[in-house]
């Protein structure tokens, strides 16, 4: 069942999103151990008014609960989410300036996720999907999401469900493939 995210869903959230967040989780947590921002992104997943905030995210549950996740929202407000994110980044990181991964006139995925021993059943697409759907639902006509180019099993399931290449981004040091979906 896909249904969206409330604050009580936070513990079981953050390790999805710190999966999908890979190296980026690092740099939140100052750490080389990703799963050191879990207590951080719980933070923000519990809160409102930000990119990773349950306001932003459908989970996906079955019997034994949650066991994927997806977060978007519109690109035009990526400032206004990340604000929050940046303002506990700085603290440690004063110059921390991470670049724009999204636009407006774009729904965004940030961040779409899968326990590792539940992938490979469909539930990483029928979460791309809902969230198209939600996009739709707002009357945007397109989404868009970035993936970076070293991980094409990724890519193949973004292509599945009719995203495209569209283009190139930096971000965070990183090369990514900027896809998106005409809804």
């Amino acid at each position: 069942m896909i249904r969206q995210a409330t604050p009580e869903d936070a513990p079981d959230l953050a390790p999805l999103i710190i999966l999908a967040l890979g190296h980026i989780a690092c740099i939140f947590a100052q750490s080389d151990d990703p799963k050191d921002a879990i207590p951080l992104m719980e933070q923000f997943i519990g809160s409102r008014g930000n990119q990773y905030s349950y306001e932003n995210t459908l989970v996906y549950e079955d019997e034994s609960g949650v066991i994927g996740s997806i977060v978007g929202y519109d690109g035009a407000r990526l400032h206004e989410l990340r604000k929050p994110v940046l303002e506990v980044i700085r603290k440690s990181d004063p110059n921390f300036s991470p670049g724009d991964e999204t636009e407006t006139g774009e729904y965004y995925i940030d961040c779409v996720n899968v326990d590792p021993a539940h992938q490979g059943k469909g539930i990483g697409k029928k979460l791309l999907n809902a969230m198209c759907e939600l996009a739709a639902s707002q009357h945007f006509k397109r989404v868009g999401l970035i993936v970076e180019h070293v991980n094409p099993d990724a890519r193949k399931v973004y292509e599945k469900v009719g995203f495209y290449v569209a283009g190139e981004k930096e971000f965070m040091r990183h090369s990514y493939d900027h896809m998106i979906r005409e809804i």
